[in-house]
């Protein structure tokens, strides 16, 4: 079986060396993904994963599709050598990460992050203590972190230190509305989404809720009125309208592993119909390598960007004159977390954007 790449030693790096990169909360779902696409990343190295109840573990005995690989042992955030890396993705919950951030970027002022938790996404202190309950301890980074939502911000995101990795929900649909909310295309106080997402989306802490007689056979609606993606939302909807936007967003606990599956209703602005709401997003993403817009009509399905970093984007004609309907859907723990991180890694880097991420979907 193939080996990863041996960590590298703390020794001053040159400029043809892999990058050093961490991984904080390695222990999770998103922090596997992040194992799996950097062990095939040829200018990054896994130094250090950190997982704080798996301490002293290898990551094959959290994770066994890891058997054989080379990759080091857990530890914990109190152990990780920071001045040995070059980046560090951090894979840990809201509201502790903040402070853990503040700590490395006060230590290791060249230390580049890519954040996936949601502590930085937000870039209103108000908007973050309504959502998640405390005030924002880190504020002079959150006025600093660049939104990771690479086809809306790449320029921003190359000169980065700290990259806020958006949610999956919310990069489903700003992918698919933003840039029709930026042309004029659509009427932006009549956006509706109805989204789905599969069981990886709630992490890996054992939940009764989560258990697959609790899930299994049937379809829910959650966090209804009140998801805290709904502030990502707003936000990056309302910048591109230049103007107060709240859309409607309801969010559903499907019985699949991966997956995010985004169906947007929304009404052209003026003399605009579907077929010109489409264009918009043929056109925008014209020389975008990870979406892909379906020819007008045809529906996207989850199942077709599974295990990939690439969107599928449909546009329908709704029976009603000047409404469309907008399907987005992509793979909640690959452009939804850790393959978008990578996709910014890539960037602050230097690196081709596409590196390491150019695997084509697993199916059936």
């Amino acid at each position: 079986m193939p080996e990863a790449k041996k960590a590298k030693s703390t020794a001053s790096k040159s400029s043809t060396d892999p990058a050093r990169i961490g991984v904080l909360g390695a222990s999770g779902y998103t922090g596997a993904d992040l194992a799996r696409l950097l062990l095939r990343h040829p200018n990054a190295s896994i130094v250090a994963l950190t997982g704080d109840r798996r301490a002293g573990q290898p990551m094959s005995a959290v994770f066994p599709q890891f058997a054989g690989f080379n990759l080091p042992n857990l530890v914990t955030i109190e152990e990780l050598d920071a001045a040995a890396l070059d980046l560090v993705f951090c894979a840990l919950p809201h509201g502790t990460t903040q402070l853990v951030i503040k700590d490395l970027m006060e230590k290791h002022a060249d230390l580049k992050i890519v954040d996936l938790s949601a502590d930085f996404r937000l870039t209103d202190p108000a908007a973050y203590e309504k959502w998640y309950g405390h005030p924002h301890q880190a504020l002079e980074l959150q006025k600093e972190a660049v939104y990771g939502l690479v086809e809306i911000y790449r320029d921003e995101i190359k000169a980065a230190r700290l990259v806020a990795n958006p949610g999956c929900f919310t990069t489903t649909s700003i992918l698919a509305v933003v840039p029709l909310i930026e042309a004029g295309a659509i009427v932006p106080d009549e956006i509706v989404i109805d989204s789905k997402t599969g069981m990886t989306g709630a992490g890996r802490s054992p939940k009764e809720t989560m258990l697959f007689s609790e899930v299994s056979e049937g379809i829910h609606a959650y966090g209804v009125g009140n998801h805290r993606h709904m502030a990502e939302l707003d936000q990056e909807f309302s910048l591109a309208a230049k103007r107060s936007v709240t859309p409607t967003f309801t969010p559903h606990l499907a019985p699949m592993n991966r997956g995010i599956y985004a169906t947007h209703y929304v009404r052209g602005e003026g003399k605009t119909g579907p077929e010109q709401i489409h264009r918009v997003l043929v056109d925008f993403y014209a020389a975008e390598g990870f979406v892909k817009v379906l020819p007008f009509g045809q529906v996207p399905q989850s199942r077709h960007v599974r295990g990939s970093n690439y969107v599928q984007i449909g546009v329908v004609a709704d029976r009603t004159a000047g409404r469309a309907i907008v399907i987005s859907t992509l793979d909640n723990l690959v452009k939804g977390a850790s393959g978008q991180a990578v996709q910014n890694m890539n960037l602050m880097l230097g690196f081709p954007e596409h590196m390491g991420l150019d695997q084509i979907a697993l199916f059936p």
